[in-house]
């Protein structure tokens, strides 16, 4: 059982804790843990008293994904030799929640170490995430997109306990590639991206493809009976573009194709089902700004310090997100950077006089009203009970 609290400061303890990584140092992995559920009480409440998740009521999306954070030096704990080879890693695991109106916010973050299995922990981290989200106020339809590293029978379980969807994508095993080509041709419809999106094997840019979906599908055939799920498999497929047309004078006998498959018992029709699982990327938005300000530097060579580190960026995105649906309906969907140049990084003077405090916003300052109205909404009095 996790201890009381976090670490006490005494009075002669102020002095020597007088850095945020002394600090850190001394924690645990139960006041880890207790910084976890901190986390999810926070986004709850911001959730509560801003407009973070708007539409929240009706649908809502929880992303799950992992990531590799490379780390130098032998001493750091938890710093192994994983996925890339002679490059020591930690392996953090992030879930986020957005709905179709509103960016990201983070569900819950988990540090772990740089050779640990994607999917280890995933089920009960899932369900962590799913039930975050209720407490968010997304009460509709949830649905859990995931890549295929996290197809399994744990993590869907955990959907099905909490009464929510997934839409998970799955690996090209021979079950799969038995399925898709039974796919009569007649049945693939053909789909056109308005805007061209990247293959995800090759990274081209792609603006057509055809999807295809087999209405009952048996997943995990070969474990216990209890575990077998059936559901919808839905395949996109797009031109081989390694391999040209026409080779010579001679053109291709028949098209070569690439398939994604991705399970899901998602109740939309099949195109849209397919469109919402796509957006699942954006999950790696959220991972590209950790890497740029939060895991940069990692500031301890203890594993609990660095994981408290991650749980507190990610109450910090939360509260800037949470800014910005404050500021106005542009910053509500912003990236975070802008949100720091538009909102925190203000080159702005104080003033001192008759015991005021004066705060001299730049002349001609182009996002003055929106930081007045954000500062205006911050400081109103509370609405009477």
């Amino acid at each position: 059982m996790p201890s009381a609290g976090p670490p006490a400061v005494s009075g002669c303890q102020k002095h020597r804790d007088s850095t945020l990584g002394t600090f850190l140092r001394a924690f645990t992995h139960g006041h880890a843990l207790q910084l976890h559920a901190v986390h999810r009480r926070f986004l709850a409440a911001l959730a509560t008293h801003t407009p973070l998740l708007p539409g929240s009521g009706e649908m809502a999306f929880i992303d799950v994904a992992s990531t590799h954070k490379r780390v130098y030096g032998r001493t750091k704990q938890g710093a192994e030799y994983g996925r890339f080879k002679g490059i020591r890693t930690l392996h953090p695991l992030l879930a986020t929640i957005c709905t179709p109106q509103s960016r990201p916010v983070i569900a819950g973050v988990r540090m772990r170490r740089g050779k640990a299995a994607d999917a280890r922990g995933a089920p009960k981290f899932v369900s962590e995430a799913l039930a975050t989200a209720v407490e968010a106020g997304c009460t509709g339809t949830r649905i859990l997109r995931a890549d295929s590293q996290f197809c399994n029978a744990g993590v869907i379980a955990a959907c099905r306990r909490a009464d929510a969807h997934f839409s998970i994508t799955t690996g090209m095993n021979p079950s799969i590639k038995r399925a898709i080509l039974a796919i009569p041709d007649e049945a693939w419809q053909q789909i056109t991206y308005p805007t061209a999106v990247p293959d995800p094997e090759t990274g081209d840019l792609i603006s057509d493809a055809e999807v295809a979906e087999i209405p009952a599908y048996t997943a995990f055939a070969t474990r216990k009976k209890a575990e077998r799920v059936t559901a919808r498999l839905i395949v996109r497929r797009v031109r081989d573009l390694a391999k040209p047309a026409v080779v010579g004078e001679q053109g291709e006998l028949f098209p070569v194709w690439r398939y994604h498959p991705f399970f899901t018992d998602n109740p939309a029709k099949t195109l849209q089902a397919e469109r919402e699982h796509r957006h699942h990327a954006v999950v790696e938005q959220v991972i590209a700004d950790s890497k740029a300000p939060a895991l940069a530097h990692l500031p301890s060579a203890h594993f609990h310090a660095n994981a408290a580190w991650l749980t507190l960026w990610a109450m910090t995105y939360n509260l800037l997100r949470a800014a910005g649906a404050l500021t106005s309906v542009f910053h509500a969907k912003a990236t975070t950077a802008t949100l720091r140049a538009h909102l925190i990084h203000v080159p702005a003077r104080t003033a001192r006089s008759a015991r005021r405090i004066t705060l001299h916003l730049p002349h001609n300052w182009p996002w003055q009203h929106a930081w007045t109205h954000l500062f205006d909404t911050v400081h109103a009095p509370p609405e009477p009970a």
